[in-house]
């Protein structure tokens, strides 16, 4: 099976599908500490396989994340889309912005772009966030993106808040 991932445009930002030139944009992410909220600091090979796990994704779940790049450069700057884990207890709505980038509001260009498209193109219109319960940036988009907290739980034997995002409407995104 081939997806077509579709390619999401902003203001500022293209959310796009996963490519092999990320790699070293995504090595560097993952080389600092704050990626410890998405499973880092890791090493290169590490990053190789978290491309890998992106791009098949979409492959199996017929949906996933955007890699988020700057209109006026093409830089990749993060990720925002929608993950289904085996292990996660439904979709989530997952985000990460690259530390020289925070603060500018990409992180929620992008990831309300991204809630609508998944609600638009894959009928995925009520999603959570699971947020580390110390990810106070987080936590703070999510409810600039109007979720809410739920419930905490474990996952993959970490704790963390279970955050719900308001059902949009596909055919009203």
């Amino acid at each position: 099976m081939t997806v077509d991932i579709p390619v999401i445009e902003t203001d500022r930002l293209i959310l796009r599908a996963p490519r092999i030139e990320d790699l070293d944009a995504m090595c560097g992410f993952y080389a600092e500490p704050r990626s410890r909220f998405v499973g880092g600091p890791i090493e290169r090979g590490d990053v190789w396989r978290a491309l890998l796990r992106s791009a098949g994704h979409w492959q199996i779940r017929g949906y996933g994340v955007w890699h988020i790049t700057l209109r006026d450069s093409g830089a990749m700057i993060g990720h925002a889309g929608v993950l289904h884990h085996v292990e996660w207890p439904e979709p989530e709505l997952g985000y990460a912005i690259f530390g020289t980038q925070e603060g500018k509001g990409l992180a929620h260009e992008a990831t309300e772009a991204a809630r609508a498209a998944a609600a638009r193109h894959f009928g995925l219109t009520r999603l959570i966030s699971l947020i580390d319960p110390a990810n106070d940036r987080s936590r703070a988009l999510a409810l600039r993106l109007g979720a809410h907290f739920e419930r905490d739980e474990i996952v993959k034997g970490h704790p963390c808040q279970v955050w719900r995002h308001p059902e949009i409407r596909g055919d009203a995104a």
